[in-house]
C-alpha cells in the first residue's frame, strides 16, 4: 500500500499545530516553510483537514490554520482518510470475469477471494491507526526527544505564530 506525500505532510502539520498557544494560529506558508514542501500542495491537504474538521481556519490577514479539536481526539486514520479519503486502498475491478472465454456467472457467486483477503488487511490497517491518536504520537516524540526537536519546534514558532483571539 501507497499512501500519498499528503498523508505526512498533513500528519506533520497536525503535530506542528498542536504546539500552538491558546488564540494561535498558522499560515500554510509557515507550515509549507518549516517542512520544506509546496505551500499550494499543502492548502490542498489542509482544506481537507478543514473538511474532515481536523484544523479549524482562521481567515484574514491575520489568520491561518489551528487545531479543530484536542489531540487524544484526533487519530491517524482520521488524517488518512480527511487526505486520501475513504475508500479502501484495493478497489476490485472483477477482472476475472474478463479476457477470453469468459465463465458464466455461476463462477462469480461468491466474493472473489482476492478481494477479501485486501479488505481483510485494510481493515486491520485502519483499526490500528484508529487506535494511534496524535497525542499518542506526540508524547512519544517527547519521550524521545534530547530537546533538539522541542527546541527547533519551538524557535519556529515563536517566529511564525500569529496570535488572534478569535476561538
Amino acid at each position: 500500500m501507497k499512501l500519498g506525500d499528503g498523508v505526512e505532510q498533513a500528519i506533520h502539520s497536525v503535530g506542528m499545530l498542536a504546539g500552538l498557544s491558546e488564540g494561535g494560529v498558522l499560515s500554510a506558508a509557515a507550515l509549507a516553510e518549516f517542512h520544506g514542501v509546496s505551500t499550494s500542495y499543502l492548502l490542498k491537504h489542509l482544506q481537507s483537514l478543514s473538511s474532515a474538521g481536523i484544523v479549524a481556519t482562521v481567515p484574514g490577514p491575520k489568520g491561518g490554520y489551528r487545531l479543530a479539536r484536542a489531540t487524544d481526539r484526533i487519530t491517524l486514520l482520521d488524517i488518512v482518510l480527511a487526505v486520501e479519503g475513504p475508500q479502501p486502498a484495493f478497489r476490485c475491478a472483477e477482472i476475472r470475469q474478463r479476457g477470453p472465454n469468459p465463465l458464466p456467472g455461476r463462477y462469480f457467486t461468491k466474493p472473489c477471494g482476492i478481494n477479501a483477503a485486501m479488505l481483510k488487511a485494510e481493515k486491520a490497517y485502519r483499526a490500528e491507526l484508529a487506535k494511534t491518536s496524535i497525542a499518542d504520537i506526540l508524547g512519544d516524540l517527547t519521550a524521545n526527544d534530547d530537546g533538539g526537536i522541542a527546541a527547533r519546534g519551538c524557535a519556529f514558532l515563536e517566529l511564525n505564530e500569529r496570535k488572534t483571539m478569535t476561538r
